[in-house]
């Protein structure tokens, strides 16, 4: 068992599947206030904690799941910056994904000039600090694939320059979390290992790929006792099923979801895929005129005997029953209102012959491509409002992925 510290922590993702992994946190640095509040309420309260969290209004809840008394003697630190080595409990790895925004094509590729992706080098200054003899046997790294290439190379050179130059030999990996989970997110990841201490290979790991594996993905039927009873539970169609059982009773058979992923831009049709889009920090934004940026999930329930057609401005109902009106007609994309006055996008769906609604996925959806189990969420969802959910999301690692890395690091 290894003993670790989360740097530039999150909601935790890095902690989630290095403690599947068998290995214990010991400490976690995180600077935004709502992302600390999640992974507080994920990982350090107890049951009478959140208990007492849930009592207060919802505006009020970050504030108090900010205080030291929730974290149970946990060592924290809200700033890498304004840290020091002496601060810094002993581990056997550090663990961090170094903000990304100067290094991803989505943003302005300053690279290392950005104020950003640069406090990786706060990190590698906090480990020089140390003696050699304390320093953490493992650098566990992550981050955009387009760190490798940004700059011509000479960014992730950098990289690798300034490991070398604390002690540490690196190998890493580009590895696409859909070999895990339902979305096709690439990363590139590095460890670092301190020369005379560790030497056991990671890299390279193999994706599971969904062979030989049952992976249950939420359930719908909580009850007051029980957050996951047998009863509602639903798989990944991927890999093998469960064990059935007699059923006893009925409504104990398991349920399955289906491909249900589509391209979330206009014009774009339907496609139905089994993998998301890489998840996103603004990944509430809805549809947007860029394709293959997000991806909605689609849900075939417009027959064209439910949909109400406007003629010269009027609409017409049958049976007085509530009808989806169609704002604009073709068989590419449509803008539908809902019987509750809302909208929806929506694509013509020639299998069926029927418009199929698209929705962006919910914030709970999101967790799960991540690799979450709903307890989780639901924790995070206690402090934290749906726009925050989403960026936790997008901005996080992918639970799965890092438990497969994390099996391999021994001391």
């Amino acid at each position: 068992m290894l003993t670790f510290i989360d740097f530039f922590a999150g909601i935790g993702g890095f902690r989630r599947g290095m403690e599947l992994a068998g290995h214990k946190c010991i400490g976690f640095c995180e600077f935004d206030k709502f992302a600390a509040a999640g992974y507080t309420a994920m990982h350090l309260m107890t049951d009478e904690d959140r208990e007492r969290i849930a009592a207060l209004p919802k505006n009020r809840r970050v504030a108090e799941a900010g205080k030291e008394e929730y974290r149970h003697g946990e060592w924290y630190a809200n700033d890498v910056r304004r840290i020091f080595a002496e601060d810094i409990p002993r581990a056997d790895c550090w663990c961090f994904g170094f903000p990304c925004q100067d290094i991803s094509v989505a943003g302005k590729q300053a690279g290392f000039k950005g104020n950003r992706s640069s406090l990786f080098f706060r990190i590698i200054r906090l480990i020089q600090d140390i003696e050699e003899k304390d320093r953490p046997m493992y650098l566990f790294i992550e981050n955009v694939k387009n760190l490798l290439s940004i700059n011509g190379g000479w960014d992730f050179l950098a990289v690798l320059s300034a490991l070398d130059e604390s002690g540490y030999d690196a190998e890493w990996q580009v590895i696409n979390a859909a070999g895990y989970v339902p979305q096709n997110r690439e990363r590139v990841f590095i460890v670092g290992h301190l020369r005379g201490r560790c030497a056991r290979e990671v890299f390279p790991v193999e994706g599971t790929d969904g062979e030989n594996t049952i992976r249950q993905v939420g359930n719908y039927l909580p009850t007051k006792t029980r957050e996951n009873p047998n009863q509602g539970r639903i798989y990944d169609p991927a890999g093998i099923a469960p064990c059935l059982n007699s059923m006893a009773g009925g409504g104990l058979e398991p349920s399955v979801i289906l491909p249900a992923f589509c391209d979330m831009s206009y014009g774009a049709g339907l496609e139905i895929s089994e993998t998301a889009s890489c998840l996103q920090a603004r990944y509430n934004k809805g549809v947007c005129g860029r394709h293959g940026e997000t991806s909605g999930v689609a849900v075939p329930v417009l027959t064209p005997e439910r949909v109400e057609k406007r003629q010269n401005g009027r609409r017409f109902k049958e049976n007085g029953e509530a009808m989806f009106t169609l704002t604009a007609q073709d068989r590419h994309g449509v803008m539908i209102e809902l019987p509750d006055g809302g909208c929806a996008y929506a694509v013509w769906y020639e299998k069926y012959g029927c418009y199929v609604a698209i929705r962006r996925l919910t914030p709970r959806e999101c967790f799960r491509l991540q690799g979450w189990e709903d307890v989780y969420f639901e924790r995070a969802a206690l402090v934290n409002s749906d726009s925050q959910l989403y960026r936790q999301a997008g901005n996080g690692v992918t639970v799965p992925v890092i438990r497969a890395i994390a099996e391999r690091m021994e001391i």
